[in-house]
C-alpha cells in the first residue's frame, strides 16, 4: 500500500524537516532527483535542449536548481521566467553560474527536447493562466512534441481533489517529492501526471494518509489460500442473482467474474439459468433466490431489471444476514427509498458499485472531488462504495478511501461492470473483509482490462477471460 497525503499534511511535514536540516536542503534534494530523472529521459544529456518553465513558487526553484545540474553536464538549458519579478533568486543565480540562459518572453524560436514544468506549486488553485497556458499549448502543438516533466504535480490541477478546472499541463512524467498527492492518483488530474516517480527527500508523514493506493502485494496478501483441508463448501459459496430474459448476458458475465474468484462454488438464481448453465456447467442454478440453497454472500442487480420479480429478488437478498453486493439495476431500485428500511436494519457488510450516472441518481453528481463524494455516500449508507471510473475509488464507512491504479479506458464498454461485481461477490463469500474485497476486485479487474486491451478491441467477454490471467499473475 502506498499512502497519499493532502497539501496541509505535506506542508507540516516539510516545515518539521526544515527545522532539522540546513536551509535549502529539501530543495536541493528535490532538484537532484528531478535532474536525475530528466537525464534518464534524454537520449544524451550533453547538447540536449532543456526548457524550464518557472513560476513564482518553490516548484520554480526546484526546476532552476535541476536545470543548473543538467547544465553542468553539458545540456543547453533555458529558463523561461513566467513571473520574472518573483522567480526563485537562489535557483536563478545557480542556473546562471552553471551556464544556463534566462528569458522572460516566449518565442517560437525557443528549442526544446525536454520541458520541465515548474510553473506553479502544490498550493496553487485553478487552471493555468496566461501567458503560461499559451506557452503550454504552443509546446504541445509541436511536432515532434518535447518530453514534458512535471515538478511535484502537473501545473493547473487541484492537488487535494484531482479536479481540473481549466488549462493544465499534461505530463509524460511527474517527479513528486516526499509522498504522493491526491491529484496524482484520483480524479481528472491523474491521467495528466503520466508516469509518476516518487523521490525520497526525507519527509516523515505523521498523519494518516488521506487516500491509499493498493499494490499487487496487498491483493496477494488478502487473497484466501488453499490448504490440505480445502473443499468446495469451506472455500465459500457465492450466490448470483443477476440477469433476466432480456439481459441473459449479464448473468453469464457476472457468473464468469465469480468463477474467477476464490470461492469453491457458484449458485445462480434467476431467469437466465439456461444461458448460465450453457456457458458455465459447474454452476448450480435455481429459478429464484428463495430456492437457491445456502451461500455466504450475494450479488444482486446486474441486468435483473426492475419489475416485480426483480424487486422480490432484491428483497430476498437484503433479508439475509449475509454480505451483499448491489450493482446496476439493484441500485436503480434503491432510488425511490422503498428499500431504505431493509438497508438500515442490516448489520452485514454491504457494497454498492455505481458508475457516475448511478451515483448521481443515488446522491447527486459526484462532482470534481470524487473521493469526498464517495466517502459521504459510504457514511450515509453505512456501505462500502466502489465508484467506478478510470481511477476507481473505494470508500469505506470508517472514512478510509482507496484509489485503484490499474484502471484503463478500455473497460468503458458494456458488461465489464458485471464481471467486476461477480468477482467482488466471490471475494466476500470467501471471507475477505468488505473494503479489501472491493479494492482487490477493482485492482484485478483493471489488470484484466489492460491484458485484454493488449490483444485488440475489448469486450466484457474478453475481460472475463483475462481475469483468470490477472489473478494468476497477482496471486502466487
Amino acid at each position: 500500500m502506498r499512502g497519499v497525503w493532502r497539501v496541509a499534511d505535506v506542508r507540516a511535514a516539510e516545515e518539521s524537516l526544515m527545522r532539522e536540516v540546513p536551509e535549502g536542503t529539501l530543495m536541493r534534494r528535490a532538484a537532484a532527483g528531478l535532474a536525475r530523472r530528466c537525464a534518464l529521459l534524454l537520449d544524451r544529456v550533453y547538447g540536449a535542449q532543456v526548457l524550464l518553465l518557472t513560476g513564482a513558487g518553490n516548484n520554480g526553484g526546484d526546476a532552476l536548481f535541476a536545470g543548473a545540474l543538467l547544465a553542468r553536464r553539458g545540456a543547453r538549458v533555458t529558463a523561461l521566467l513566467l513571473s520574472p519579478d518573483r522567480a526563485h533568486r537562489a535557483g536563478l543565480a545557480e542556473l546562471r553560474r552553471s551556464g544556463g540562459l534566462v528569458r522572460t518572453r516566449w518565442s517560437e524560436e525557443i528549442v526544446a527536447d525536454l520541458v520541465v514544468d515548474g510553473i506553479v506549486g502544490i498550493g496553487a488553485t485553478g487552471g493555468l493562466r496566461e501567458p503560461a497556458a499559451g506557452v503550454v499549448r504552443a509546446l504541445r502543438a509541436r511536432t515532434p512534441r518535447p518530453i514534458m516533466v512535471a515538478v511535484d504535480v502537473p501545473s493547473g490541477v487541484d492537488v487535494d481533489t484531482g479536479a481540473v478546472e481549466g488549462a493544465a499541463v499534461r505530463a509524460d512524467v511527474t517527479v513528486t517529492f516526499g509522498c504522493l498527492k491526491p491529484a496524482l492518483v484520483a480524479g481528472a488530474a491523474a491521467p495528466l501526471a503520466g508516469h509518476v516517480e516518487l523521490v525520497d527527500i526525507g519527509l516523515a508523514m505523521r498523519t494518516p494518509p488521506a487516500l491509499r493506493v493498493p499494490e499487487a502485494d496487498d491483493v496477494a496478501g488478502w487473497w484466501p489460500r488453499l490448504h490440505a483441508g480445502s473443499e468446495k463448501y469451506n472455500r465459500g459459496v457465492v450466490g448470483i442473482a443477476t440477469g433476466s430474459h432480456t439481459y441473459p448476458g449479464a448473468a453469464v458475465l457476472s457468473t464468469a467474474g465469480a468463477l474467477a474468484g476464490p470461492t469453491g462454488m457458484v449458485r445462480y438464481a434467476g431467469t437466465a439459468r439456461a444461458e448460465v448453465l450453457a456457458a458455465h456447467p459447474s454452476v448450480v442454478a435455481a429459478d429464484s433466490v428463495a430456492g437457491s440453497g445456502r451461500v455466504q454472500a450475494w450479488l444482486c442487480g446486474s441486468g435483473i431489471g426492475t419489475d416485480a420479480s426483480a424487486r422480490t429478488a432484491l428483497r430476498g437478498v437484503l433479508a439475509t444476514d449475509l454480505p451483499v453486493v448491489l450493482d446496476a439495476d439493484a441500485l436503480g431500485m434503491l432510488v425511490d427509498g422503498s428499500e431504505a428500511d431493509r438497508l438500515r436494519d442490516r448489520d452485514a457488510p454491504l457494497i454498492i458499485t455505481p458508475h457516475d450516472r448511478e451515483f448521481a441518481r443515488l446522491a447527486g453528481e459526484p462532482g470534481p472531488d470524487r473521493v469526498a463524494a464517495a466517502l459521504k455516500l459510504a457514511s450515509w449508507m453505512n456501505a462500502v462504495v466502489l465508484l467506478k471510473g478510470d481511477r476507481t475509488i473505494v470508500a469505506a464507512p470508517d472514512g478510509t478511501a482507496w484509489a485503484n491504479p490499474t484502471g484503463t479506458p478500455a473497460l468503458a464498454t458494456g458488461g465489464t461492470g458485471d464481471v467486476l461485481a461477480g468477482l467482488l461477490a466471490s471475494l466476500l463469500a470467501a471471507g475477505v473483509e468488505a473494503t479489501r474485497a472491493a479494492v482487490s476486485a477493482a485492482y484485478l479487474h483493471g489488470l484484466a482490462g489492460r491484458i485484454a486491451a493488449e490483444r485488440g478491441p475489448v469486450t466484457a467477454a474478453d475481460v472475463a477471460l483475462a481475469l483468470r490471467e490477472a489473478v494468476a499473475s497477482t496471486v502466487p
